[in-house]
């Protein structure tokens, strides 16, 4: 049975990795890429990324999923333009806009790692991935904090360093991993922190588990980089098992966790 936890307080909240842990997360990556060939991280996005998204959305052979190719999947929570499995011991937490109260974002707990889902409309030609990393970088560069460019199993993404406050309110850089998936009209972003930036059994989870969510993008036209609507899931969302309705907790959209992408900081 899938069940939905409330907010944790921030005692409860997963222990952040150090900035040198996550570099040597990052130099590991590079180091296995080398030896496989595949590449390794740098500043610069690689060549012939202009049409990746394109590319990836054509040749994708796995998920994140597309609601035509699973659309009867067992074990989905529905949250509107997201589809998400359900795990036991599994914590969802939605997020809201403080002055709309328009939900933004879907958080996932699961163990010591968090994965923060949101979907985007995109255009039927082309993906936005990768003008939203360019815009993401300058962004959290603006802000203060770090970023690299590299390649993991979904193919481009960030290994960042977010400027934020600690509990004293002094200046910190919290790790983050910015995932991004291109799919047909839609676009696909999560944010993982926590345990999985660092241990390799909970990154192959989480992994694991944004690969299996499915995006319901809907008919209608809409501008490209449009945050899809997302909803509360009812008590009987996980495959008919009854469980808690998650939490709701406000929050302010500035970029780069919960607005849409491209936004000022």
């Amino acid at each position: 049975m899938a069940l939905f936890g409330r907010n944790r307080s921030r005692a409860e909240q997963a222990p952040e990795p150090s900035a040198a842990e996550l570099e040597a997360v990052a130099q590991a990556r590079a180091a296995r890429e080398a030896r496989e060939g595949t590449g390794g991280e740098s500043g610069e996005a690689p060549q012939g990324q202009e049409d990746a998204g394109a590319v990836a959305s054509q040749e994708r052979s796995a998920g994140p999923w597309d609601v035509s190719e699973a659309p009867d999947r067992p074990g989905l929570v529905d949250l509107g333009a997201l589809r998400i499995p359900g795990r036991a011991g599994m914590a969802l937490r939605m997020e809201l806009d403080r002055r709309t109260r328009r939900v933004v974002a879907a958080n996932v707990t699961i163990g010591q790692s968090n994965l923060q889902l949101q979907a985007f409309s995109a255009p039927r030609t082309a993906g936005i991935w990768d003008d939203i990393r360019t815009q993401l970088a300058a962004s959290i560069g603006k802000q203060g904090g770090s970023v690299k460019q590299g390649n993991g199993r979904f193919g481009p993404e960030l290994l960042v360093l977010l400027p934020v406050k600690d509990a004293e309110g002094k200046p910190a850089r919290r790790p983050a991993r910015f995932l991004g998936v291109d799919g047909d009209r839609w676009f696909l972003r999560g944010v993982l922190t926590g345990a999985a930036l660092v241990d390799k059994a909970a990154m192959l989870q989480m992994e694991e588990y944004f690969s299996e969510v499915v995006v319901a993008r809907g008919d209608e036209p809409r501008p490209p980089a449009e945050l899809l609507t997302l909803t509360m899931p009812t008590k009987s969302g996980a495959a008919g098992d009854a469980a808690a309705v998650p939490s709701a907790q406000p929050t302010d959209p500035t970029p780069p966790t919960v607005a849409e992408p491209g936004a000022d900081a």
